[in-house]
């Protein structure tokens, strides 16, 4: 599973050629759990006019990297760099301090699948990890997040 998630990811970063087409499974998804409706979050623990709440229900598109029950990991629509991730809780938690430690907890250990991946996909030997936790620090999504 982590080879095939690492192969989408080089595929979509490192596409090949001038004109690439791009891997069907990269396609915008909907970045809702899936069709079983075990992982399906609640919609009264979203916020209305939250940009990644839209994506955690569909109605936003995203590139999925990663998806669990507690997180989400996406491409950024507007990339500071080469492989610029958000992984994002699937409950609204504006800032860190209201975020459980189960929730940050599991934020936090998907950091190294990710960025071993994106690292490995762009060829290059280091990352930045953020969090930009509150207006003073930069945030601008009050939807806790790191990236």
């Amino acid at each position: 599973m982590e080879a095939r998630r690492l192969a989408i990811l080089c595929s979509h970063l490192n596409p090949p050629g001038p004109n690439p087409t791009r891997d069907p499974t990269l396609r915008v998804s909907d970045c809702s759990s899936g069709s079983s409706g075990d992982g399906k979050v609640e919609s009264s623990t979203l916020q209305n006019d939250c940009v990644f709440c839209k994506i955690i229900r569909g109605e936003s598109p995203c590139l999925k990297l990663y998806e669990d029950d507690m997180c989400l990991c996406i491409l950024d629509t507007n990339p500071l760099s080469h492989g610029h991730s958000l992984i994002i809780p699937k409950l609204h938690y504006p800032t860190l301090e209201e975020t459980p430690p189960s929730v940050v907890a599991a934020m936090c250990s998907k950091v190294p699948l990710i960025s071993n991946a994106i690292v490995k996909a762009t060829g290059s030997d280091s990352f930045n990890l953020l969090v930009n936790n509150g207006a003073a620090a930069g945030q601008v999504i009050f939807h806790v997040s790191t990236y």
